[in-house]
């Protein structure tokens, strides 16, 4: 078992910055690719960044392609998303998840593991 808890949501202006943070504990380790996903009010979740375990590769949704960055710690306890530029369609709950396979994936189905999410709201 993994457990996810992310922090650093808040209220923020259109065009500021917001660093999401994601710490894992339980069954640990880089293996585990760590993806962020998102959800606002009366739409599905949809996927935002995502790392696979080695950190070689990232994938983003177009939609914050060259304003969100995804990091992650060595130890693949910790992942991070620095969202720059913020837009006020940007507002919704932030989850962290992780694979257990490791690779990385765009699709929900694939995470194994949720963390509670953590709300962003950006206004205009």
């Amino acid at each position: 078992q993994v457990q996810l808890v992310e922090s650093g949501g808040g209220l923020v202006q259109a065009g500021g910055s917001l660093r999401l943070s994601c710490a894992a504990s339980g069954r640990t380790g880089s293996s585990y690719a760590l993806g962020w996903f998102r959800q606002a009010p009366g739409k599905e979740r949809e996927f935002v960044a995502a790392m696979s375990w080695s950190g070689s590769n990232t994938y983003y949704a177009d939609s914050v392609k060259g304003r969100f960055t995804i990091s992650r710690d060595n130890a693949g306890n910790t992942v991070w998303l620095q969202m720059n530029s913020l837009k006020p369609e940007d507002t919704a709950v932030y989850y962290c998840a992780a694979d257990r396979w490791g690779l990385g994936s765009k699709s929900a189905n694939e995470y194994d593991y949720w963390g509670q999410g953590t709300q962003v709201t950006v206004s205009s």
